[in-house]
Parts: structure tokens; C-alpha cells; sequence
């Protein structure tokens, strides 16, 4: 008895894993420079603390709302070429046969043959066969807004609260220190686990993430310093 062969794919992941990532990411970042920035420029702490809360906060809504927008304005126009080839396929179904075959028959597929599958599937569901083959919009991919939003929002501050601890147990005289290497460790981690949720290589995205933070806390810091000085 042949048993049957199971592929994982990790494409469905896409919707939430990148809406994770990228709250994360930006909580910890965001986060941990503005403590810096701050820290750099008042030694005595407290101001970072109030500065870390207050970003946590303010960027956890700002990542869920921009989310929410930006995916629901994916989802209006999935949902509109959606609306469009309904009609299409209501007025016209031979021409939208044949729309499907071409695009088969261009993947490789004899053309006799790709009608014949075109025909096939147009009598089981048609707008799921157009929607996937033409217009490649399938359950995996589609636009979750809330989905999106809620992942964003929870993951950010997940993340922010990340440098946020350290701030709070450091003493003010190795604060910056201990929030900027933590911080980096936390976005190795980071880069780590995206990077093992998507069945990719750790290397290159955890280089990557640790660069573009630590750029980021190394020119807050500088301001904070500079602006500390003159003030």
C-alpha cells in the first residue's frame, strides 16, 4: 500500500508572518532607540522610561492602524477584481473559457488539453478557478486586515517591551549599554525565528535585522547626545 506523500508548505504563513515580523522588529528598534536617544541626552533614566512607554504605546497603534489600512486597501482590490470577473464570467463565460485555457496553454500545457481542464474546472467553480489562475488571489494569500492588524499591534509591543524591561532594571550609569546589546540580541533572535517560521536560512535575515538596528540606535544616540550637550 503506497503511502501518501505530504508536502508542507509555508506560503500560507505569509499574511500573519509578515505582520509579525514587522511589529516585532519595529517595537524593538523604535523602542530601544528612543530610550537611547533619550538616555543620551538626560543620564539620569527616568526620561527614558517615560520616553519608552510613551513609544510603546504610541507604536503599537500606529503599526495596527497602519496595517489595518494598508491591508484593507489590498483587500478593496481583491475584492473588486473579484466583483469585475463575476460579471465577466456571467456575461461572457466561452471568452473567459478560453482566457482560462491561454493561460494554461502558456504555462506548458497542450492546448487541446488546457481546454479541456479550463472546461473542467469552469463547471466546478468557475470564479475560484479565474480568481486563483488569473487574477492569483487564493485562501493563503488573501488580504486579512484584522488579521494583519491585530498581529502588528501584539507583536510590537512584544517587542518594545523588550528594551523597555532592560531600561527599567538597568542602572542609569550602564543603561545604555545594556539596552543596546540586549536589544541587538533580542533582533538576533528575532531574525532567527522569522527565519525558521518561513522555512528560510537564519544567516542572512539575522545579520540583516541586527544591522539595520543597530544603525538605528547608534544615530539616535548620537542625536540624543549631540542635543544633550547643547541643551
Amino acid at each position: 500500500m503506497r503511502m501518501m506523500h505530504t508536502e508542507i508548505h509555508r506560503i500560507e504563513r505569509i499574511g500573519w508572518l509578515r505582520a509579525a515580523v514587522l511589529g516585532a522588529n519595529d517595537g524593538i528598534i523604535s523602542t530601544a532607540s528612543l530610550i537611547l536617544g533619550v538616555a543620551s541626552a538626560d543620564k539620569s533614566g527616568g526620561g527614558a522610561i517615560l520616553a519608552g512607554v510613551a513609544g510603546l504605546v504610541a507604536g503599537a497603534m500606529s503599526m495596527a492602524a497602519g496595517e489595518y489600512v494598508s491591508v484593507s486597501s489590498q483587500a478593496d482590490t481583491e475584492h473588486a477584481d473579484i466583483a469585475r470577473e463575476t460579471q465577466e464570467l456571467a456575461s461572457d463565460p466561452e471568452h473567459e473559457t478560453e482566457e482560462l485555457a491561454q493561460i494554461y496553454a502558456a504555462r506548458g500545457v497542450e492546448p487541446r488539453l488546457a481546454r479541456q481542464v479550463a472546461m473542467q474546472l469552469m463547471a466546478k467553480d468557475a470564479l475560484a478557478a479565474h480568481s486563483h489562475d488569473e487574477l492569483a488571489i487564493s485562501d493563503a494569500t488573501t488580504a486579512r486586515p484584522l488579521q494583519a492588524a491585530m498581529a502588528s499591534a501584539t507583536t510590537f509591543t512584544a517587542g518594545a517591551a523588550a528594551p523597555l524591561i532592560l531600561t527599567v532594571i538597568s542602572p542609569p550609569n550602564v543603561l545604555l549599554p545594556v539596552v543596546a546589546t540586549g536589544s541587538l540580541l533580542f533582533l538576533a533572535l528575532l531574525g532567527m525565528i522569522g527565519a525558521k517560521a518561513g522555512g528560510a536560512g537564519m544567516l542572512r535575515p539575522t545579520i540583516r535585522v541586527m544591522f539595520w538596528g543597530a544603525l538605528a540606535m547608534a544615530l539616535t544616540t548620537g542625536i540624543g547626545a549631540l542635543f544633550g550637550n547643547v541643551v
